[in-house]
């Protein structure tokens, strides 16, 4: 599997985990309704985990493009790859 796709994949999944349950929080007739900040701070993290569990062995399981930019400066991937990784977390989200 490519950067891109990977990448792409897994902030998708992350998005799609992470708002699914800030909606579930919020909105009115949903079984999680008013259930709390705790509900919604563990479903964001689990939707991190899952994001990047699912695509680490590809891609590193990045999934945040200032994540990217950081190892980018610090000499883990060049230039070339840090557009790779962009463009699937940019496609993804």
């Amino acid at each position: 599997m490519s950067i891109i796709g990977s990448e792409w994949i897994g902030t998708a999944l992350l998005i799609l985990l992470g708002d699914g349950v800030v909606a579930a929080v919020l909105l009115n007739k949903s079984k999680a309704q008013n259930s709390g900040w705790i509900v919604i701070t563990f479903g964001w993290g689990f939707a991190v985990m899952v994001g990047a569990y699912s695509v680490g062995k590809f891609s590193g399981g990045q999934l945040n493009p200032a994540v990217t930019l950081g190892v980018w400066i610090n000499g883990g991937i060049d230039g070339g790859q840090a557009w790779h990784y962009w463009i699937g977390e940019m496609l993804g989200a």
